[in-house]
């Protein structure tokens, strides 16, 4: 029952919305995220970019090489051929003869995750990724449950890979004030009645009048 449906949502992939250059593009971006080169690539570029974050980027680009060469141990597990539709052959080539799960949705999920780990903004990642991703049935290479298996596990992946953070390190504190001292004396500053007072200056003295000398 799951096949049929698998195979049918394939047929409607292969057969509807075709035109030559939707084509022509499913097949460009097949071909850069063939071993994930197309990824390595982005993640090359975005460290040359952003240093601070350098190492960070590069992780994040190596994942797609990484993430093809672990999906290809699944599929030599899985053993699942790729579709066959009569009449409607494939229109691309592919290294392998397996199927499942799909090491482009794979890679490009992965990577498209773990960017966004190290930036909010890489989060556009995604649209080429999906439209790669979509591009496998499309073009008649891989059944859909295949590029979903390999969403699942490319976001997986890019969830879970330890990605270098490199933070500047936060001030210094300044010391808390020592609460354990204790108060001052309020009556330490309190006049003593008992001292003394201060005599009061008295006014100046009037300078003798010339009539005083008389």
């Amino acid at each position: 029952m799951a096949d049929d449906v698998d195979r049918k949502l394939l047929r409607v992939m292969r057969t509807r919305g075709h035109t030559p250059a939707l084509e022509r593009g499913a097949k460009l971006l097949g071909k850069a995220g063939n071993n994930g080169a197309g990824w390595l690539v982005a993640g090359a570029a975005l460290a040359i970019a952003d240093k601070p974050r350098r190492s960070a980027w590069a992780v994040a680009g190596a994942l797609g090489p990484a993430a093809i060469g672990l999906n290809f141990g699944i599929k030599l597990i899985a053993k699942r051929p790729r579709p066959v539709l009569k009449g409607l052959p494939p229109l691309g080539g592919a290294p392998s003869s397996l199927s499942f799960p799909s090491a482009h949705a794979t890679s490009s999920f992965a990577v498209a995750t773990a960017m966004t780990r190290i930036d909010r903004r890489a989060a556009v990642a995604f649209v080429p990724a999906v439209a790669l991703a979509a591009g496998r049935p499309y073009l008649g290479m891989h059944y859909p449950s295949d590029v979903a298996a390999g969403v699942v596990l490319g976001t997986a992946l890019g969830l879970v890979v330890p990605l270098p953070r490199n933070e500047a390190p936060l001030p210094t504190k300044a010391p808390a004030p020592d609460r354990t001292a204790p108060a001052p004396d309020p009556t330490a500053l309190a006049p003593d009645p008992s001292a003394p007072e201060a005599a009061t200056p008295g006014p100046p003295a009037q300078p003798p009048s010339p009539g005083d000398g008389r």
